[in-house]
């Protein structure tokens, strides 16, 4: 079964904006999707979609199904989504910055009805993965790294027991070696954990080398999707989103692609 189904998604924002325009994708149980495009092509929207937290700026599904283990949610409430193992990281990682890094772990937990024994344990498991974390564990987060509200974020996730991450860009703003590590982290879990991903990633070089499956989005719509490797190899998606063409990289002249008409558009 799979963890997540969107069936022809369509939300506004408002009365007129529309912003996903019949959004149809699958996360296989156990499996890392990419959702892939640029700014304003409708990830963030369809990840909110999915956690319901549109209702908070304004937004509404008001078109078409999305089901999480086979189960209707498409008008769930968000708390209830958190109890059935959905769990979203939102982008700009969110940490309270007036919180220690360890307090904002345990927020995690908060839906949780956990012994302290238990607890205990569970936050352990987090440093194992996170080591950086243990040794700002009483950090206040507002004075960490960026890397290291990433990575507290992505372990407040953790806390929550999840079947399903929806993880919104978690290379924004960071050092290459730092995106690279996270990412690292994350394909573990992935792997090892069986938890499920639904990634949505501008960077994407890093969102194709550790998913299985990808979806392009333009304007709201899936335009493009596939196995990662075949996305990759991909001639448009070498052009316009890894700035590969002919098998040289592009120089930023040569980047200038809005004058040109994309493939799948034309």
């Amino acid at each position: 079964m799979d963890a997540l189904q969107l069936e022809d998604v369509e939300a506004i924002y408002g009365q007129a904006v529309l912003a996903l325009r019949g959004i149809s994708l699958a996360v296989p149980a156990g499996s890392m999707v990419a959702l892939l495009g640029a700014n304003g092509a409708g990830k963030t929207t369809t990840l909110k979609a999915v956690s319901r937290l549109l209702d908070a700026e304004l937004g509404r599904v008001t078109r078409g199904r999305i089901l999480h283990d086979g189960r209707d949610v498409t008008r769930a409430d968000p708390a209830d989504l958190v109890a059935a193992g959905v769990v979203q990281v939102l982008e700009g990682r969110r940490c309270f910055p007036h919180l220690t890094v360890e307090e904002n772990l345990l927020m995690g937990a908060e839906s949780r009805r956990l012994s302290r024994k238990a607890l205990k344990a569970e936050l352990e498991s987090v440093y194992t993965l996170f080591p950086r974390l243990r040794d700002r564990r009483v950090s206040l987060a507002g004075y960490t790294s960026g890397g290291e509200q990433q990575m507290a974020a992505i372990g407040r996730a953790l806390l929550a027991r999840p079947k399903l991450v929806l993880l919104d860009e978690p290379s924004m703003g960071l050092a290459p070696m730092m995106v690279e590590e996270i990412f690292e982290i994350v394909g573990n879990l992935n792997t090892r954990e069986g938890v499920s991903f639904l990634l949505a990633e501008q960077n994407t070089y890093m969102a194709l080398k550790y998913a299985g499956h990808g979806y392009i989005l333009e304007n709201g719509r899936v335009v493009l999707d596939g196995e990662a490797k075949a996305l990759a190899d991909n001639e448009d998606v070498k052009e316009f989103y890894l700035g590969v063409a002919g098998g040289r990289r592009r120089s930023f002249r040569e980047g200038k692609h809005y004058r040109r008409r994309k493939r799948w558009l034309a």
